[in-house]
């Protein structure tokens, strides 16, 4: 696999770095969760529903595959231990607020000292300066701070709603991957490591290019039910059916437009698909919205599947796991025990991935860790007895 013999210590928590760990991992990074001596460890473990065998479905898909240190850093023998351990790392994952790693003795300065060709990744709401640097956030709050809730508002109300997917933390996880595979692919010429300082807030300002125009255009604030992502395109929109269902064109090419007004006989709207988004749409969006209640979900799929435009049915997530498609890509897998995990979206041809779908238990590999550095069994188990390990 692509990532094998490479070590990455994550004492990252909740999504976006251990998320992107487990992808590391799918691919045959050695990743050890660097799990806190606090009798809990990494909070998903007792966040939210619980499968058959009481374990978190959140833990369940960002841990498989790693292995589990419980350590207290801000113990002497702790920070020895982890420290011997940094040695052997080539990747270094941290999502504290910022200035917690200068406290506990595990920043970049100090570890590159003793590894000069660590990687060192730190993930945190609002960068490592700035301003912002102190303020504590989760992914909504990064979300509504960067402007990405504001264009998040109802076509009817106007008002913002709660994200359905966590922007900040996925986009967060993605471009900390690409940090971290470039700083490993530019050691490979240079010899030495680096540090990323990668923000939330940076992350998700990173990956608006198709909804600035308005800011960086007209020097104003975007209005999403006028623009072509949110509601301004009639082929781009959200349609109720006979039955109460939900069904979306998404995509606004002209070429689309055409081929679907053909199939229901309008072709007299078509010009209205060849305008630029906004109100003057309005009688094309009309003429969908009252055509599309004429007949129930079913129908529609029926008609549209021989359309050549982008259409999909809004379904639920149950819906979406167990579609044909997705059994067909494996991004559904099921362990030995009937337990279901989230398949890796990264297929290469030669070297797949191969998800270990075991998932550690809270520590279970801290003394074995501590042999494998060197420590002598009396050390490990007097500090195991004080709970530093």
């Amino acid at each position: 696999m692509k990532l094998e013999g490479i070590r990455v210590l994550d004492l990252s928590a909740f999504l976006p770095g251990p998320h992107m760990t487990m992808m590391l991992a799918d691919h045959g990074a050695d990743v050890i969760m660097v799990e806190p001596a606090n009798g809990v460890g990494e909070p998903t473990r007792v966040i939210g529903y619980r499968d058959a065998e009481d374990v978190s479905v959140w833990f369940r898909n960002i841990a498989r595959g790693k292995r589990s240190l419980k350590i207290n850093l801000k113990d002497e023998g702790g920070r020895r231990l982890f420290h011997e351990l940094v040695k052997t790392a080539d990747v270094l994952v941290e999502a504290f607020r910022p200035g917690v790693v200068d406290r506990l003795g595990v920043d970049y300065g100090t570890l590159s000292g003793l590894n000069p060709r660590l990687v060192y990744c730190s993930i945190s709401a609002f960068g490592q300066d700035g301003p912002l640097r102190d303020k504590p956030a989760h992914d909504l709050a990064v979300q509504a701070a960067a402007g990405l809730l504001a264009l998040n508002r109802g076509l009817e109300d106007d008002k913002p709603a709660a994200p359905n997917v966590p922007a900040a933390d996925a986009i967060a996880s993605l471009m900390a991957a690409s940090a971290i595979l470039m700083a490993l692919l530019g050691r490979e010429r240079t010899g030495r490591g680096d540090y990323i300082d990668l923000s939330m807030y940076d992350a998700l300002l990173a990956w608006t290019p198709n909804v600035t125009g308005p800011v960086f255009g007209d020097n104003a604030h975007p209005e999403p039910k006028t623009m072509r992502s949110f509601g301004g395109a009639a082929m781009n929109h959200i349609y109720e059916t006979a039955d109460g269902e939900f069904l979306v064109l998404g995509g606004s090419e002209v070429k689309f437009a055409r081929n679907l007004l053909t199939a229901l006989g309008r072709l007299d709207l078509l010009p209205y698909a060849e305008i630029e988004p906004g109100p003057e749409q309005e009688p094309l969006r009309a003429f969908f919205k009252e055509r599309f209640a004429e007949h129930p979900r079913a129908h529609w799929e029926s008609f549209l599947k021989p359309v050549d435009c982008c259409w999909a049915i809004v379904r639920s997530l149950k819906d979406a796991f167990e579609d044909p498609h997705t059994l067909h890509r494996r991004m559904l897998l099921t362990d030995a025990r009937g337990n279901r995990h989230i398949g890796p979206p990264i297929k290469y041809a030669d070297e797949p991935a191969r998800p270990d779908l075991e998932i550690p238990e809270y520590g279970e590999h801290s003394i074995g860790i501590g042999r494998s550095l060197g420590i002598g069994e009396e050390t490990l188990n007097c500090w195991r007895d004080r709970g530093v390990i």
